[in-house]
Formats: structure tokens, C-alpha cells, sequence
């Protein structure tokens, strides 16, 4: 129910009262499972961070050439910002409101999926199979499939596979020999 709240009107909008109300559960009673709204948001974007960074960690393990490792990156990346939309945008509108300690940790969890993309693009690079390899590369990839959770609606009739399509052909026509 957070997730919900806090996509829809905001972290900084949602109070624990209407956590506790949606979920029909008093304050003290919703304190009792959590020591702070924060914890919550934090527990939220952790959980989507920490499936993000599992799916990377996969693609990097396959046995693949780098050209596809990419292809499979983007595949992967993708459906977790389908399936975990509401939390990409809690991400992209709230993370700045975690504490210090969660903010580094969740940094730490993000830098880690990015390791991931770096080093398929350097593999890639080094074997002569893409053009690019770096830092700016990498963030401008996760960017770009990231704002899917901004314009992506089913209702529109996108199919995911189609995004996933066009996002391989255009990234690796694009940076491929």
C-alpha cells in the first residue's frame, strides 16, 4: 500500500495515518512493523534495487558473447522497471528523502547493477564488438530504460517485447562494429 501511496501523491505527501488507514491498521499498530515511514521507502527501493542488480548479476554470469550479454541486459532491465514501475518512480521522485545511511546503501546497490553494465560494455569493447565502453555509456543506457516507468502505460497497447526490441536494435546498432 506505501508503494501505491507514495507513487501516486508522493513520499513527502503520504502520511503514516493513511499507510495505516489503507492497510487498516492503527499508527501504533503500523509502528509496531516499522520504525519509520522512511524505513518503508527505504525498503521499497532496496527490494527493487536489490532485483534490478540480481537480474544483472545473472546476464553477467551467462555464457554469451558481450554483444548478447548487452541484449540481455536491456531485456532484463526493462521488465524489472515494467514489473516494479511504481517503485522506479518512488525512485526517481523520492530517493533524496532515505537518511544518509540508506541513501549510501542504495548507491552502493545501484553502483553495483551499473559495475554490471560497465563491464559487459568493456568486454564488448576489448573484443572489438562495440565502439564505446564507458562510465557516460552505461548511465546513458540505465537512464534511457529507466524512464520507461515514466511513458510506459499496457493500456496504450505497448507491448514490452516491442520496447525491448527497439531499445537492443537501436543500443547495439548503435554502438555495435
Amino acid at each position: 500500500m506505501a508503494i501505491e501511496l507514495f507513487s501516486t501523491v508522493g513520499y513527502h505527501a503520504t502520511s503514516v495515518a493513511e499507510i495505516g488507514n489503507r492497510t487498516n491498521l492503527q499508527p501504533g499498530a503500523l509502528y509496531y512493523h516499522i520504525k519509520c515511514k522512511e524505513e518503508l521507502l527505504w525498503e521499497i527501493l532496496r527490494r527493487y534495487t536489490m532485483k534490478a542488480l540480481a537480474g544483472a548479476q545473472r546476464v553477467v554470469a551467462a555464457e554469451a558473447t558481450p554483444v548478447e550479454k548487452l541484449g540481455q541486459l536491456i531485456d532484463a532491465h526493462v521488465r524489472i522497471i515494467v514489473r516494479h514501475q511504481r517503485e522506479v518512480l518512488v525512485q526517481m521522485r523520492d530517493a533524496d528523502a532515505l537518511s544518509a545511511e540508506h541513501m549510501r546503501q542504495l548507491q552502493a546497490l545501484r553502483q553495483e547493477v551499473q559495475d554490471c553494465w560497465e563491464g559487459v560494455l568493456e568486454q564488448g569493447y576489448r573484443a572489438g564488438e562495440l565502439t564505446r565502453a564507458n562510465r557516460i555509456v552505461a548511465n546513458g543506457l540505465l537512464g534511457m530504460m529507466n524512464s520507461v516507468a515514466q511513458w510506459y502505460r499496457p493500456s496504450r497497447g505497448q507491448r514490452i517485447d516491442e520496447i525491448v526490441g527497439e531499445f537492443q536494435a537501436m543500443v547495439i546498432d548503435g554502438l555495435g562494429r
